[in-house]
């Protein structure tokens, strides 16, 4: 029974160092209780078996972890969770040559100070100038610059 508790909690100890490595980023729970659970299989095997088994047990986990992590990373087992895609679009894309200062439209989302309007049927990302604008509510635009589309509530007269 002590073999069983001394090699599982090694290798669930390696198996999370692995995992806090390849998947979770930063130093996390996941690497400090995979440290620890190794840590104490190895303090388990001086106090069970001795001087000699403990060292031995220490050794061949050491060189295990090690072997495993060098696997890990030649392998590329994280390639086939990581993310590929890349995103190559931009917000407000050609939107300049339909809008101009002065055109109206309306928003349908919130703006907190960034939501979306439509002008003439196009539905676009706009910021007030920093004042909560409700949904549904006629907006003019005031300012262009780059891809940010400046709005102010259309004022009724």
């Amino acid at each position: 029974m002590e073999w069983i508790t001394v090699i599982g909690l090694i290798i669930v100890g390696i198996g999370l160092i692995i995992l806090e490595i390849i998947f979770v980023p930063g130093t996390t729970i996941v690497g400090i209780a995979g440290v620890l659970m190794s840590f104490f299989g190895v303090y388990l095997g001086y106090d069970y078996f001795g001087n000699e088994t403990g060292t031995i047990i220490l050794v061949v986990s050491s060189v295990a972890g090690m072997v495993t992590l060098i696997y890990a990373f030649r392998s590329g087992a994280w390639n086939k969770f990581s993310l590929k895609d890349v995103n190559s679009g931009k917000v407000n894309e050609d939107f300049k040559a339909t809008l101009a200062i002065g055109d109206e439209g309306i928003t349908i989302s919130s703006l907190k100070p960034i939501g979306k309007a439509i002008f003439a049927e196009q539905e676009l990302e706009v910021r007030s100038n920093g004042g909560y604008i409700t949904e549904n509510q006629q907006v003019t635009v005031v300012k262009i610059e780059s891809n940010r589309i400046i709005v102010e509530p259309k004022l009724n007269s």
